[in-house]
Protein backbone atom coordinates (compact mmCIF):
# COMPACT_ATOMS: atom_id res chain seq x y z
CA UNK A 1 0.00 0.00 0.00
CA UNK A 2 1.45 3.36 -1.03
CA UNK A 3 2.33 5.69 1.81
CA UNK A 4 0.01 8.69 1.87
CA UNK A 5 1.03 12.28 2.37
CA UNK A 6 -0.28 14.00 5.49
CA UNK A 7 -1.65 17.54 5.73
CA UNK A 8 -2.58 18.99 9.11
CA UNK A 9 -4.61 22.18 9.26
CA UNK A 10 -4.88 23.39 12.84
CA UNK A 11 -6.33 26.47 14.44
CA UNK A 12 -6.31 28.05 17.88
CA UNK A 13 -8.89 28.49 20.60
CA UNK A 14 -12.11 27.04 19.21
CA UNK A 15 -14.61 24.39 20.18
CA UNK A 16 -16.60 22.45 17.55
CA UNK A 17 -18.35 25.62 16.42
CA UNK A 18 -18.47 24.50 12.79
CA UNK A 19 -21.56 23.96 10.70
CA UNK A 20 -20.83 20.24 10.44
CA UNK A 21 -21.27 19.93 14.23
CA UNK A 22 -24.81 21.37 14.20
CA UNK A 23 -26.97 19.26 16.48
CA UNK A 24 -23.88 17.73 18.08
CA UNK A 25 -22.26 20.65 19.86
CA UNK A 26 -24.29 23.56 21.27
CA UNK A 27 -23.92 26.78 19.29
CA UNK A 28 -22.59 25.12 16.13
CA UNK A 29 -25.73 26.23 14.30
CA UNK A 30 -24.39 29.81 14.44
CA UNK A 31 -21.35 28.91 12.35
CA UNK A 32 -20.66 29.84 8.72
CA UNK A 33 -17.97 27.39 7.63
CA UNK A 34 -18.64 26.19 4.06
CA UNK A 35 -15.13 24.89 3.33
CA UNK A 36 -14.73 22.86 6.50
CA UNK A 37 -18.29 21.59 6.14
CA UNK A 38 -17.30 20.39 2.66
CA UNK A 39 -14.21 18.72 4.10
CA UNK A 40 -16.44 17.02 6.67
CA UNK A 41 -18.79 15.78 3.94
CA UNK A 42 -15.79 14.29 2.13
CA UNK A 43 -14.33 12.67 5.23
CA UNK A 44 -15.03 11.53 8.78
CA UNK A 45 -16.21 13.83 11.58
CA UNK A 46 -15.30 12.87 15.12
CA UNK A 47 -17.94 14.10 17.53
CA UNK A 48 -16.01 13.47 20.74
CA UNK A 49 -12.41 14.67 20.48
CA UNK A 50 -10.70 16.12 23.54
CA UNK A 51 -7.56 18.08 24.35
CA UNK A 52 -5.29 17.02 27.20
CA UNK A 53 -5.33 20.54 28.63
CA UNK A 54 -7.48 23.63 28.12
CA UNK A 55 -4.58 25.82 27.00
CA UNK A 56 -2.21 25.67 24.08
CA UNK A 57 1.29 24.64 25.19
CA UNK A 58 0.39 21.64 27.41
CA UNK A 59 -2.16 20.47 24.84
CA UNK A 60 0.28 20.82 21.96
CA UNK A 61 2.99 18.98 23.87
CA UNK A 62 0.63 16.00 24.15
CA UNK A 63 -0.23 16.13 20.44
CA UNK A 64 3.42 16.25 19.36
CA UNK A 65 4.79 13.66 21.79
CA UNK A 66 1.84 11.30 22.17
CA UNK A 67 2.35 11.49 25.96
CA UNK A 68 0.23 12.84 28.79
CA UNK A 69 1.58 16.21 29.99
CA UNK A 70 1.47 15.17 33.66
CA UNK A 71 3.71 12.18 32.89
CA UNK A 72 6.48 14.10 31.08
CA UNK A 73 6.35 17.43 32.93
CA UNK A 74 4.69 19.59 30.27
CA UNK A 75 1.51 20.41 32.22
CA UNK A 76 2.22 24.03 33.22
CA UNK A 77 1.50 27.02 30.99
CA UNK A 78 4.27 27.67 29.99
CA UNK A 79 7.45 25.82 30.82
CA UNK A 80 10.55 24.39 29.19
CA UNK A 81 10.40 20.78 30.23
CA UNK A 82 13.01 18.04 30.25
CA UNK A 83 10.99 14.99 29.20
CA UNK A 84 12.27 11.43 29.68
CA UNK A 85 15.02 10.60 27.17
CA UNK A 86 12.84 8.35 25.02
CA UNK A 87 10.38 11.18 24.30
CA UNK A 88 10.77 12.99 20.99
CA UNK A 89 8.64 15.24 18.84
CA UNK A 90 7.00 12.61 16.68
CA UNK A 91 7.70 14.46 13.44
CA UNK A 92 11.26 13.09 13.67
CA UNK A 93 9.89 9.63 12.96
CA UNK A 94 8.43 10.96 9.72
CA UNK A 95 11.75 12.53 8.74
CA UNK A 96 13.53 9.25 9.47
CA UNK A 97 11.02 7.47 7.22
CA UNK A 98 11.83 9.79 4.31
CA UNK A 99 8.96 12.28 4.64
CA UNK A 100 9.55 15.95 3.92
CA UNK A 101 8.24 17.35 7.19
CA UNK A 102 7.22 20.98 7.61
CA UNK A 103 5.57 23.25 10.15
CA UNK A 104 4.12 26.65 9.28
CA UNK A 105 4.95 28.07 11.79
CA UNK A 106 3.72 28.01 15.42
CA UNK A 107 5.39 25.54 17.78
CA UNK A 108 4.74 25.86 21.57
CA UNK A 109 5.53 22.24 22.41
CA UNK A 110 6.92 23.07 25.91
CA UNK A 111 10.49 22.37 24.73
CA UNK A 112 12.97 24.16 22.55
CA UNK A 113 12.20 22.75 19.11
CA UNK A 114 15.31 20.92 17.91
CA UNK A 115 16.76 21.37 14.46
CA UNK A 116 15.95 17.71 13.79
CA UNK A 117 12.18 18.07 14.23
CA UNK A 118 11.32 19.53 10.82
CA UNK A 119 12.81 20.02 7.38
CA UNK A 120 11.37 23.51 7.53
CA UNK A 121 9.71 25.30 10.44
CA UNK A 122 8.99 28.82 9.25
CA UNK A 123 6.34 31.13 7.88
CA UNK A 124 7.19 29.93 4.36
CA UNK A 125 7.18 26.18 5.11
CA UNK A 126 5.15 24.29 2.49
CA UNK A 127 5.02 20.89 0.85
CA UNK A 128 5.76 22.67 -2.43
CA UNK A 129 9.34 23.15 -1.27
CA UNK A 130 10.07 19.41 -1.02
CA UNK A 131 13.08 18.20 -3.02
CA UNK A 132 11.13 16.17 -5.60
CA UNK A 133 7.51 15.74 -6.59
CA UNK A 134 7.68 12.10 -5.51
CA UNK A 135 8.85 12.85 -1.97
CA UNK A 136 6.09 12.09 0.54
CA UNK A 137 5.32 14.94 2.90
CA UNK A 138 3.86 15.70 6.30
CA UNK A 139 2.94 19.39 6.21
CA UNK A 140 1.31 21.32 9.04
CA UNK A 141 -0.25 24.79 8.84
CA UNK A 142 -0.90 26.29 12.27
CA UNK A 143 -3.55 28.99 11.95
CA UNK A 144 -3.55 31.96 14.33
CA UNK A 145 -6.71 33.65 13.00
CA UNK A 146 -8.97 32.38 15.79
CA UNK A 147 -6.57 33.02 18.68
CA UNK A 148 -8.41 34.68 21.57
CA UNK A 149 -6.45 37.91 21.09
CA UNK A 150 -8.15 38.49 17.74
CA UNK A 151 -11.63 38.70 19.27
CA UNK A 152 -10.65 41.88 21.07
CA UNK A 153 -8.97 43.86 18.28
CA UNK A 154 -10.13 47.41 17.60
CA UNK A 155 -12.74 47.78 14.87
CA UNK A 156 -10.32 48.69 12.10
CA UNK A 157 -7.90 45.87 12.90
CA UNK A 158 -10.73 43.37 13.24
CA UNK A 159 -12.16 44.36 9.85
CA UNK A 160 -8.75 43.82 8.29
CA UNK A 161 -8.33 40.49 10.09
CA UNK A 162 -11.68 39.23 8.76
CA UNK A 163 -11.43 40.75 5.29
CA UNK A 164 -12.64 37.56 3.56
CA UNK A 165 -15.87 37.39 5.54
CA UNK A 166 -18.62 38.63 3.24
CA UNK A 167 -21.32 40.93 4.62
CA UNK A 168 -23.95 38.19 4.45
CA UNK A 169 -21.63 35.90 6.42
CA UNK A 170 -21.18 38.32 9.32
CA UNK A 171 -22.66 37.15 12.58
CA UNK A 172 -25.38 39.16 14.29
CA UNK A 173 -24.59 39.67 17.99
CA UNK A 174 -28.30 39.60 18.75
CA UNK A 175 -28.45 36.01 17.47
CA UNK A 176 -25.33 34.82 19.29
CA UNK A 177 -25.98 31.52 21.11
CA UNK A 178 -24.71 32.60 24.52
CA UNK A 179 -24.13 29.68 26.89
CA UNK A 180 -25.86 30.06 30.26
CA UNK A 181 -22.59 30.67 32.10
CA UNK A 182 -22.00 33.89 30.12
CA UNK A 183 -23.95 37.04 31.06
CA UNK A 184 -26.22 38.39 28.36
CA UNK A 185 -24.50 41.76 27.85
CA UNK A 186 -23.36 43.63 24.74
CA UNK A 187 -19.74 42.78 25.58
CA UNK A 188 -20.36 39.04 25.53
CA UNK A 189 -22.66 39.17 22.50
CA UNK A 190 -20.06 41.17 20.55
CA UNK A 191 -17.33 38.71 21.58
CA UNK A 192 -19.36 35.71 20.45
CA UNK A 193 -20.19 37.33 17.11
CA UNK A 194 -16.55 38.19 16.54
CA UNK A 195 -15.45 34.69 17.55
CA UNK A 196 -17.80 33.30 14.91
CA UNK A 197 -16.57 35.80 12.27
CA UNK A 198 -12.99 34.72 12.98
CA UNK A 199 -13.99 31.08 12.49
CA UNK A 200 -15.48 32.02 9.12
CA UNK A 201 -12.24 33.81 8.19
CA UNK A 202 -10.27 30.75 9.29
CA UNK A 203 -12.55 28.59 7.17
CA UNK A 204 -11.56 30.66 4.14
CA UNK A 205 -7.86 30.23 5.02
CA UNK A 206 -8.27 26.47 5.39
CA UNK A 207 -10.06 26.37 2.05
CA UNK A 208 -7.12 28.10 0.37
CA UNK A 209 -4.76 25.40 1.62
CA UNK A 210 -7.12 22.67 0.43
CA UNK A 211 -7.32 24.40 -2.96
CA UNK A 212 -3.53 24.38 -3.23
CA UNK A 213 -3.51 20.66 -2.49
CA UNK A 214 -6.06 20.07 -5.24
CA UNK A 215 -4.22 22.35 -7.69
CA UNK A 216 -1.09 20.24 -7.19
CA UNK A 217 -2.99 17.03 -7.91
CA UNK A 218 -2.30 15.71 -4.42
CA UNK A 219 -5.74 15.59 -2.82
CA UNK A 220 -6.33 11.92 -3.57
CA UNK A 221 -2.97 10.91 -2.09
CA UNK A 222 -3.13 12.93 1.12
CA UNK A 223 -4.65 12.34 4.54
CA UNK A 224 -6.05 15.71 5.65
CA UNK A 225 -6.68 16.36 9.34
CA UNK A 226 -8.31 19.47 10.79
CA UNK A 227 -8.12 20.12 14.54
CA UNK A 228 -7.93 22.77 17.23
CA UNK A 229 -5.98 22.38 20.44
CA UNK A 230 -8.41 23.73 23.11
CA UNK A 231 -11.54 25.79 23.67
CA UNK A 232 -12.57 29.37 23.00
CA UNK A 233 -10.85 32.32 24.66
CA UNK A 234 -13.55 33.48 27.06
CA UNK A 235 -14.28 32.81 30.73
CA UNK A 236 -15.04 29.14 31.47
CA UNK A 237 -13.61 28.15 28.09
CA UNK A 238 -9.86 28.30 27.56
CA UNK A 239 -8.08 27.63 30.89
CA UNK A 240 -11.03 25.69 32.37
CA UNK A 241 -11.34 21.90 32.30
CA UNK A 242 -14.95 21.76 31.17
CA UNK A 243 -16.25 20.71 27.75
CA UNK A 244 -15.88 24.35 26.70
CA UNK A 245 -12.16 24.14 27.44
CA UNK A 246 -11.40 20.63 26.21
CA UNK A 247 -13.83 19.51 23.50
CA UNK A 248 -12.48 20.03 19.98
CA UNK A 249 -13.33 19.68 16.31
CA UNK A 250 -11.62 16.82 14.49
CA UNK A 251 -12.13 16.01 10.81
CA UNK A 252 -10.18 13.41 8.81
CA UNK A 253 -10.32 12.98 5.02
CA UNK A 254 -8.55 10.08 3.32
CA UNK A 255 -9.87 9.70 -0.23
CA UNK A 256 -10.37 6.15 -1.44
CA UNK A 257 -9.81 4.73 2.05
CA UNK A 258 -12.26 6.38 4.43
CA UNK A 259 -15.79 6.45 3.09
CA UNK A 260 -17.05 10.05 3.00
CA UNK A 261 -19.83 11.42 5.15
CA UNK A 262 -19.18 9.32 8.24
CA UNK A 263 -19.58 10.38 11.86
CA UNK A 264 -17.78 8.69 14.74
CA UNK A 265 -18.77 8.96 18.38
CA UNK A 266 -15.91 7.15 20.14
CA UNK A 267 -13.73 9.13 22.54
CA UNK A 268 -10.62 10.51 20.86
CA UNK A 269 -7.82 12.26 22.69
CA UNK A 270 -5.99 14.74 20.44
CA UNK A 271 -2.73 13.16 21.60
CA UNK A 272 -3.93 10.06 19.68
CA UNK A 273 -3.13 11.97 16.49
CA UNK A 274 0.59 11.22 16.78
CA UNK A 275 0.41 7.41 16.80
CA UNK A 276 -2.50 7.48 14.34
CA UNK A 277 -0.49 9.34 11.73
CA UNK A 278 2.44 6.98 12.22
CA UNK A 279 0.14 3.99 11.90
CA UNK A 280 -1.58 5.09 8.70
CA UNK A 281 1.78 5.86 7.09
CA UNK A 282 3.26 2.50 8.01
CA UNK A 283 5.78 3.91 10.49
CA UNK A 284 6.27 1.93 13.73
CA UNK A 285 4.77 3.54 16.83
CA UNK A 286 7.44 3.70 19.57
CA UNK A 287 6.67 1.71 22.71
CA UNK A 288 6.88 4.72 25.02
CA UNK A 289 3.99 6.53 23.29
CA UNK A 290 1.02 6.60 25.65
CA UNK A 291 -1.64 7.55 23.12
CA UNK A 292 -3.65 5.10 21.02
CA UNK A 293 -4.05 5.02 17.23
CA UNK A 294 -7.66 5.41 16.14
CA UNK A 295 -7.08 4.39 12.50
CA UNK A 296 -5.28 1.36 11.08
CA UNK A 297 -2.93 1.27 8.11
CA UNK A 298 -5.83 0.20 5.89
CA UNK A 299 -8.18 2.86 7.27
CA UNK A 300 -10.00 0.54 9.62
CA UNK A 301 -11.37 2.06 12.82
CA UNK A 302 -9.48 0.79 15.85
CA UNK A 303 -10.85 0.14 19.33
CA UNK A 304 -10.57 3.43 21.13
CA UNK A 305 -10.55 4.94 24.59
CA UNK A 306 -13.08 4.17 27.31
CA UNK A 307 -12.09 7.47 28.92
CA UNK A 308 -10.53 10.79 27.95
CA UNK A 309 -8.27 12.41 30.55
CA UNK A 310 -7.09 15.96 31.07
CA UNK A 311 -6.34 18.68 33.55
CA UNK A 312 -5.04 22.15 34.16
CA UNK A 313 -2.08 23.41 36.13
CA UNK A 314 -0.30 26.73 36.53
CA UNK A 315 -1.41 29.36 34.01
CA UNK A 316 1.25 32.07 33.95
CA UNK A 317 1.30 33.02 37.67
CA UNK A 318 -2.20 31.66 38.34
CA UNK A 319 -1.65 28.64 40.59
CA UNK A 320 -4.40 26.05 40.37
CA UNK A 321 -4.67 22.34 39.65
CA UNK A 322 -7.44 20.04 38.56
CA UNK A 323 -7.68 16.63 36.95
CA UNK A 324 -10.61 15.42 34.88
CA UNK A 325 -11.90 12.30 33.20
CA UNK A 326 -14.77 11.91 30.76
CA UNK A 327 -16.57 8.85 29.50
CA UNK A 328 -19.23 8.66 26.81
CA UNK A 329 -21.74 10.47 29.02
CA UNK A 330 -20.25 12.02 32.16
CA UNK A 331 -17.41 14.37 33.07
CA UNK A 332 -15.78 14.21 36.49
CA UNK A 333 -13.52 17.04 37.70
CA UNK A 334 -11.29 16.87 40.77
CA UNK A 335 -10.24 20.32 42.01
CA UNK A 336 -7.09 20.02 44.09
CA UNK A 337 -7.42 23.60 45.36
CA UNK A 338 -11.14 24.10 46.00
CA UNK A 339 -10.34 27.12 48.17
CA UNK A 340 -9.11 29.02 45.10
CA UNK A 341 -11.18 30.81 42.51
CA UNK A 342 -11.36 29.26 39.10
CA UNK A 343 -10.83 32.79 37.78
CA UNK A 344 -7.89 34.04 39.80
CA UNK A 345 -6.01 37.04 38.45
CA UNK A 346 -4.16 36.11 35.27
CA UNK A 347 -2.33 39.05 33.76
CA UNK A 348 -2.95 38.46 30.06
CA UNK A 349 -6.64 37.45 29.93
CA UNK A 350 -7.59 39.88 32.67
CA UNK A 351 -7.00 42.62 30.08
CA UNK A 352 -9.52 41.04 27.68
CA UNK A 353 -13.02 42.49 27.42
CA UNK A 354 -14.98 39.40 28.49
CA UNK A 355 -12.84 38.82 31.57
CA UNK A 356 -13.12 42.49 32.49
CA UNK A 357 -16.88 42.43 31.92
CA UNK A 358 -17.43 39.46 34.18
CA UNK A 359 -15.32 41.05 36.90
CA UNK A 360 -17.27 44.32 36.49
CA UNK A 361 -20.57 42.54 36.97
CA UNK A 362 -19.22 40.63 39.94
CA UNK A 363 -18.11 43.94 41.45
CA UNK A 364 -21.61 45.31 41.02
CA UNK A 365 -22.83 42.43 43.12
CA UNK A 366 -20.35 43.47 45.76
CA UNK A 367 -22.01 46.87 45.74
CA UNK A 368 -25.37 45.19 46.19
CA UNK A 369 -24.12 43.29 49.22
CA UNK A 370 -22.67 46.50 50.63
CA UNK A 371 -26.14 48.02 50.42
CA UNK A 372 -27.72 45.03 52.11
CA UNK A 373 -29.38 43.90 48.88
CA UNK A 374 -29.76 40.41 47.41
CA UNK A 375 -27.35 39.80 44.53
CA UNK A 376 -29.07 39.55 41.17
CA UNK A 377 -26.64 40.87 38.54
CA UNK A 378 -25.32 37.36 37.80
CA UNK A 379 -27.03 34.00 37.92
CA UNK A 380 -25.65 31.44 40.39
CA UNK A 381 -23.97 29.61 37.50
CA UNK A 382 -22.33 32.80 36.17
CA UNK A 383 -21.28 33.76 39.68
CA UNK A 384 -19.62 30.36 40.13
CA UNK A 385 -17.18 31.16 37.32
CA UNK A 386 -15.63 34.02 39.26
CA UNK A 387 -16.45 32.84 42.80
CA UNK A 388 -13.76 32.74 45.47
CA UNK A 389 -13.91 28.96 45.72
CA UNK A 390 -15.19 25.88 43.92
CA UNK A 391 -16.30 22.34 44.80
CA UNK A 392 -13.66 19.72 45.53
CA UNK A 393 -15.39 17.48 43.01
CA UNK A 394 -17.74 18.11 40.11
CA UNK A 395 -19.80 15.69 38.04
CA UNK A 396 -21.89 16.47 34.97
CA UNK A 397 -24.26 14.47 32.81
CA UNK A 398 -23.31 15.75 29.37
CA UNK A 399 -26.16 14.00 27.65
CA UNK A 400 -28.76 15.86 29.70
CA UNK A 401 -26.70 18.95 30.47
CA UNK A 402 -24.23 19.82 27.67
CA UNK A 403 -23.32 23.19 29.20
CA UNK A 404 -22.43 21.56 32.56
CA UNK A 405 -24.80 23.67 34.61
CA UNK A 406 -25.86 21.15 37.26
CA UNK A 407 -23.19 19.58 39.45
CA UNK A 408 -24.22 16.02 40.37
CA UNK A 409 -21.24 15.20 42.60
CA UNK A 410 -23.37 15.28 45.76
CA UNK A 411 -26.42 13.63 44.21
CA UNK A 412 -26.91 10.16 45.78
CA UNK A 413 -28.51 8.95 42.56
CA UNK A 414 -25.15 9.39 40.81
CA UNK A 415 -22.92 7.97 43.55
CA UNK A 416 -22.04 4.89 41.50
CA UNK A 417 -21.02 7.02 38.51
CA UNK A 418 -18.96 9.25 40.76
CA UNK A 419 -17.13 6.28 42.29
CA UNK A 420 -16.46 4.74 38.88
CA UNK A 421 -14.95 7.92 37.47
CA UNK A 422 -12.96 8.56 40.63
CA UNK A 423 -11.48 5.10 40.22
CA UNK A 424 -10.70 5.64 36.54
CA UNK A 425 -8.87 8.87 37.35
CA UNK A 426 -6.95 7.26 40.22
CA UNK A 427 -5.84 4.36 38.03
CA UNK A 428 -4.71 6.75 35.29
CA UNK A 429 -2.65 8.81 37.74
CA UNK A 430 -1.15 5.65 39.22
CA UNK A 431 -0.17 4.37 35.79
CA UNK A 432 1.32 7.57 34.39
CA UNK A 433 2.24 9.60 37.47
CA UNK A 434 1.56 13.26 38.07
CA UNK A 435 4.52 15.63 37.97
CA UNK A 436 2.08 18.45 38.57
CA UNK A 437 2.04 17.41 42.21
CA UNK A 438 5.71 18.27 42.63
CA UNK A 439 6.50 21.85 43.70
CA UNK A 440 7.54 23.47 40.43
CA UNK A 441 10.78 24.88 41.85
CA UNK A 442 11.74 21.35 42.88
CA UNK A 443 10.93 20.02 39.42
CA UNK A 444 13.01 22.77 37.79
CA UNK A 445 15.92 21.98 40.08
CA UNK A 446 15.75 18.33 39.04
CA UNK A 447 15.78 19.36 35.42
CA UNK A 448 18.35 22.16 35.64
CA UNK A 449 20.46 21.96 38.81
CA UNK A 450 21.41 25.43 39.94
CA UNK A 451 19.38 26.89 37.08
CA UNK A 452 21.81 25.61 34.44
CA UNK A 453 20.60 23.51 31.54
CA UNK A 454 22.41 20.26 31.02
CA UNK A 455 24.33 20.08 27.76
CA UNK A 456 23.99 17.51 25.04
CA UNK A 457 27.28 15.76 24.44
CA UNK A 458 29.00 16.55 21.17
CA UNK A 459 28.49 13.72 18.70
CA UNK A 460 31.30 11.33 17.82
CA UNK A 461 31.75 11.53 14.07
CA UNK A 462 33.77 9.64 11.50
CA UNK A 463 33.91 9.23 7.74
CA UNK A 464 34.00 5.55 6.86
CA UNK A 465 34.15 4.42 3.24
CA UNK A 466 32.84 7.83 2.20
CA UNK A 467 29.91 7.64 4.56
CA UNK A 468 29.16 9.80 7.58
CA UNK A 469 28.84 7.79 10.78
CA UNK A 470 27.78 9.52 13.99
CA UNK A 471 26.71 8.72 17.53
CA UNK A 472 25.97 10.66 20.72
CA UNK A 473 26.47 9.46 24.28
CA UNK A 474 23.61 11.55 25.67
CA UNK A 475 20.58 9.26 26.11
CA UNK A 476 17.69 10.37 23.92
CA UNK A 477 19.75 12.68 21.74
CA UNK A 478 18.91 13.20 18.08
CA UNK A 479 21.65 13.99 15.60
CA UNK A 480 21.53 16.38 12.69
CA UNK A 481 24.02 17.11 9.94
CA UNK A 482 24.44 19.88 7.41
CA UNK A 483 26.67 20.99 4.59
CA UNK A 484 25.74 24.62 5.19
CA UNK A 485 28.63 26.65 6.62
CA UNK A 486 28.33 28.63 9.82
CA UNK A 487 26.36 31.82 9.31
CA UNK A 488 24.69 34.45 11.41
CA UNK A 489 22.16 33.30 13.96
CA UNK A 490 19.13 35.56 14.31
CA UNK A 491 18.43 36.21 18.01
CA UNK A 492 15.07 34.87 19.15
CA UNK A 493 12.45 37.49 19.95
CA UNK A 494 10.15 37.22 22.94
CA UNK A 495 7.45 35.14 21.23
CA UNK A 496 9.93 32.81 19.52
CA UNK A 497 11.65 32.23 22.84
CA UNK A 498 8.38 31.69 24.69
CA UNK A 499 7.07 29.09 22.27
CA UNK A 500 10.42 27.35 21.82
CA UNK A 501 10.79 28.10 18.10
CA UNK A 502 13.83 26.43 16.51
CA UNK A 503 17.06 28.36 16.37
CA UNK A 504 17.26 30.51 13.24
CA UNK A 505 20.84 29.83 12.22
CA UNK A 506 20.25 29.82 8.47
CA UNK A 507 21.31 26.17 8.14
CA UNK A 508 19.34 23.17 6.94
CA UNK A 509 19.82 20.34 9.42
CA UNK A 510 19.13 16.87 8.05
CA UNK A 511 18.15 14.18 10.52
CA UNK A 512 20.79 11.51 10.97
CA UNK A 513 19.21 8.07 11.27
CA UNK A 514 22.06 5.92 10.00
CA UNK A 515 25.25 6.09 7.90
CA UNK A 516 24.93 8.76 5.21
CA UNK A 517 26.30 8.74 1.69
CA UNK A 518 27.73 12.23 1.54
CA UNK A 519 27.49 14.61 -1.39
CA UNK A 520 30.67 15.95 -2.97
CA UNK A 521 31.52 18.54 -0.33
CA UNK A 522 34.66 19.45 1.55
CA UNK A 523 33.13 19.66 5.00
CA UNK A 524 30.06 18.68 6.97
CA UNK A 525 28.90 19.78 10.41
CA UNK A 526 27.21 17.47 12.89
CA UNK A 527 25.23 18.49 15.98
CA UNK A 528 23.12 16.76 18.64
CA UNK A 529 19.91 17.81 20.39
CA UNK A 530 18.24 16.27 23.43
CA UNK A 531 14.85 17.69 24.44
CA UNK A 532 15.25 20.01 27.42
CA UNK A 533 19.05 20.15 27.20
CA UNK A 534 21.24 22.72 25.54
CA UNK A 535 22.24 21.46 22.08
CA UNK A 536 25.80 20.37 21.50
CA UNK A 537 28.33 22.43 19.63
CA UNK A 538 28.54 21.57 15.96
CA UNK A 539 31.40 19.24 15.08
CA UNK A 540 33.08 20.05 11.78
CA UNK A 541 34.33 17.10 9.75
CA UNK A 542 36.53 17.29 6.69
CA UNK A 543 35.42 15.11 3.81
CA UNK A 544 37.95 13.74 1.36
CA UNK A 545 36.85 14.76 -2.12
CA UNK A 546 38.18 12.76 -5.09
Amino acid sequence: MRRPNVLWISTHDINPHLGCYQGVYPGAEYAVTPRLDQLAAEGVVYDNAFASAPVCAPSRSAIYTGCHPVSIGTMHMRTKAVPPPEVKLFTEYFRAAGYYTTNNWFTDFQVQTPGTAFDDCSETAHWRNRPTGDTPFFATFQGMITHESQIYLDDEAFAARTSHVRPEQRHDPAAAPLPPYHPDTPVFRRAWARYADLITEMDHWAGEILDQLAEDGLADDTVVVFWSEHGLGMPRGKRWSYESGLREPLIVRWPGVLAPGQRRTELIQLMDLAPTMLEVCGIPVPEHVQATPFLARDGGFLVQNEYAFGGRDRMDVQEDTCRTVRDARYRYIRNLHPDRSGMQHCEYPDHLATWAELRRLHSLEGNQLAAGQVRDVLTPLQRSVVAASKPAEELYDLQADPHETTDLATDPAHAAVLDRLRGALDRWLEEYGDLGQLPEDELLEQWRPGGRARSTDAPRVAIEDGRLVAACSTPGASIGWTTDPVGETVPAGFLAGAIGAPEQDGRYWRLYSGPVELPAVERVWVRAWRLGHAPSDAVAVAVAVD
